[in-house]
C-alpha cells in the first residue's frame, strides 16, 4: 500500500480541554474568568452589555453578547464540552432563569455554579439544580474575618515574645492544672519549646497523679519531664504561667489571687478576676494544644517529632479524635502536624494496658447505674485515681437510649464527678455549675467535670452511710439542675 494512503495515517488523536461558560461579566465574573485564564483554562464569557463584551474582546477574551436569562443565548453553545457554568451575574432572577436553561439544554454532569445575593434565592437555585451557589457578602465576610484572625495571631504572637525577652535569662514555673491529660502536658511542653527559644529556663509543675494508663504511656513513651508542684517553691520562680487552666486555686495547688505571668486555655471561664500580664482563652477551639500550635507556627519555632507527636495526641484526645467541640483551627493545627509527628508513637499510646483500677471502677459503674429518661448516673464509691471517671462516662455513653453520663466517686476528702454528653439540648459544663458550684465544676458542652468537699460527711465513719448520702445529694443536685424531680422507680 503506497505510504502516502490515508489508510496508512494514524487516527488523529484530540485531547479534550475543559471549557467554562461564564454568564454575566461584572466585577465577580470578570474576576473568575481572570482567574480561570491564568490557570490555562478555556473560556467563553457572555454578557447583554455590548460595551463590555467589546472591552473583553479587546483583553483577547472570548466574548459575546446576550441575556443569560434566555434560552436562544445558551442554545448555541449546545453541543460544546462544557465542563462548567458559572452563573454568576447579580440579578437572581436572571441567574434563576439561566439555571433552568442550563439544565435543560445541556448534560446532566455539567457542574453549575451560580450567585445569589441571599439565603432564599440561594435555596430556590440549589432546588433548581445549580451544584453550588455561593454569596459574595459571605465570601468576603469569611475573608476578612480570616484577615482579622491573622491579624490577631500576629500580634499575640509579638506581644508573648516581647513578654518572653524582658524574662531572658530568668525562670518561668509552668503550671498545669491537676491530675493532667495529654493535653495540658502537650501545652506545656509547647510553651517550655517557647521559653527555651527566648533563653527563659522553665520547668513543669503538677498536683496530683497522672492515674490514667493512656497519660502514664503518654510521659513515659516522649519522655516529657514533669515536676510536682510539692518539690518546688513556686515562690523561687521569677513568674508562673498557668497551662490548660485559667484561674489559680481552681484546680491547681496555686493561692487564689496570685499574679500569673501567662494563662493558655481553652476552657470556658466564669467571669473571675485574674490578675496576669498575658491572657489567652479560647472556649471555640477543642485543645489548648491548638493554641499552642498556632503560637509555635506565628513565631516559627522549629518543632521536632517529640513535640510534635504530644501536640497531635493532646488535640486528639481533648477532641475525641475531631468528634467533639472541633473547629477548623484544630484540624489546621493536626494537619500540620501531623507529617512531623512519629505515628510509631502514636501507635503506641492509642492501645495501652487497662489498669486494674480502671476495670474495676468500670464494672462498678455498670453495676450501679441509674437511668432516668436518657441521664444515667452512677456510684462508682471509694477511688484512688480520678482519671478512671471519664474513662467509664465515655464507655456508659455508649448504651442504648442514654445521651448524658454522670459518674462519680470518692476519696477521702472530696467527691469526683465526670459528665459526658452528646445531647444537643443541654450544655453540660453550665449543668454541672449549677448543680456543684461555680468554682469547682464546668467544662463544655459534651465534656465536664465537678468536684466537691465532703464538707460536714467527712465526719462520717461508716462508709456505706457515707456512699449512700454521697449518692443521694449527687443526684439530686443534677437532676434539679436539669429539671427532673424525681428518679423513676
Amino acid at each position: 500500500m503506497p505510504t502516502g494512503s490515508k489508510d496508512s495515517e494514524a487516527p488523529e488523536k484530540t485531547r479534550f480541554k475543559p471549557v467554562y461558560l461564564i454568564l454575566g461579566s461584572g466585577s465577580i465574573g470578570f474576576a473568575i474568568a481572570k482567574e480561570l485564564r491564568e490557570m490555562g483554562k478555556d473560556l467563553i464569557i457572555v454578557d447583554r452589555d455590548s460595551q463590555k463584551v467589546e472591552t473583553l474582546r479587546e483583553e483577547a477574551y472570548e466574548a459575546t453578547e446576550g441575556d443569560i436569562a434566555e434560552l436562544k443565548t445558551l442554545k448555541q453553545f449546545v453541543g460544546k464540552k462544557l465542563s462548567g457554568v458559572l452563573v454568576v451575574s447579580s440579578d437572581n432572577e436572571a441567574n434563576k432563569k439561566a439555571i433552568k436553561n442550563v439544565r435543560e439544554l445541556f448534560e446532566p454532569d455539567t457542574y453549575c455554579v451560580a450567585r445569589s445575593s441571599d439565603v432564599i434565592n440561594k435555596q430556590e437555585m440549589e432546588e433548581m439544580g445549580a451544584n453550588f451557589v455561593f454569596m459574595p457578602s459571605k465570601i468576603v465576610a469569611k475573608s476578612i474575618s480570616r484577615s482579622l484572625g491573622r491579624a490577631e495571631s500576629m500580634m499575640l504572637g509579638n506581644k508573648l515574645s516581647e513578654w518572653f525577652k524582658k524574662l531572658a535569662n530568668r525562670t518561668l514555673g509552668i503550671v498545669i492544672h491537676d491530675n493532667p491529660d495529654p493535653d495540658a502536658m502537650a501545652s506545656a511542653l509547647a510553651l517550655q519549646k517557647i521559653a527555651d527559644h527566648h533563653e527563659v529556663r522553665s520547668k513543669i509543675l503538677y498536683h496530683g497523679e497522672i492515674g490514667h494508663q493512656e497519660n502514664k504511656a503518654f510521659v513515659n513513651l516522649l519522655g516529657i519531664d514533669l515536676n510536682r508542684m510539692e518539690d518546688h517553691d513556686v515562690e523561687k520562680f521569677d513568674e508562673i504561667a498557668l497551662v490548660d487552666c485559667a484561674v489559680p486555686g481552681a484546680n491547681n495547688i496555686l493561692e487564689e489571687g496570685q499574679h500569673i505571668g501567662l494563662i493558655f486555655d481553652h476552657h470556658p471561664v466564669s467571669e473571675v478576676e485574674v490578675n496576669a500580664d498575658f491572657i489567652d482563652v479560647r472556649p471555640n477551639v477543642g485543645a489548648t494544644s491548638t493554641i499552642m500550635t498556632k503560637y509555635l507556627q506565628e513565631l516559627n519555632i522549629e518543632i521536632d517529632d517529640v513535640l510534635s507527636t504530644a501536640l497531635l495526641y493532646g488535640i486528639r484526645t481533648d477532641t475525641m479524635d475531631f468528634k467533639r467541640n472541633t473547629e477548623s483551627a484544630d484540624l489546621s493545627a493536626a494537619s500540620f502536624l501531623y507529617p512531623l509527628a512519629d505515628h510509631e508513637v502514636l501507635e503506641q499510646l492509642e492501645r495501652p494496658s487497662m489498669s486494674i483500677e480502671t476495670l474495676d471502677v468500670l464494672g462498678e459503674a455498670i453495676n450501679n447505674r441509674q437511668v432516668v429518661g436518657s441521664y444515667l448516673l452512677s456510684n462508682v464509691g471509694t477511688i484512688r485515681d480520678r482519671d478512671t471517671l471519664p474513662q467509664a462516662a465515655d464507655y456508659l455513653l455508649n448504651l442504648e437510649g442514654v445521651f448524658t453520663t454522670i459518674v462519680f466517686g470518692v476519696t477521702e476528702e472530696r467527691i469526683f464527678i465526670s459528665g459526658r454528653s452528646n445531647d444537643i439540648r443541654i450544655n453540660l459544663g453550665e449543668i454541672l455549675k449549677t448543680a456543684f458550684g461555680e468554682g469547682s465544676a464546668g467544662g463544655h458542652n459534651t465534656a465536664a467535670a465537678a468536684q466537691i468537699s465532703l464538707g460536714v460527711f467527712s465526719d462520717i465513719k461508716d462508709r456505706q452511710t457515707l456512699l449512700r448520702l454521697v449518692d443521694e445529694a449527687v443526684v439530686k443536685k443534677f437532676l434539679n439542675a436539669v429539671g427532673v424531680e424525681e428518679v423513676d422507680e
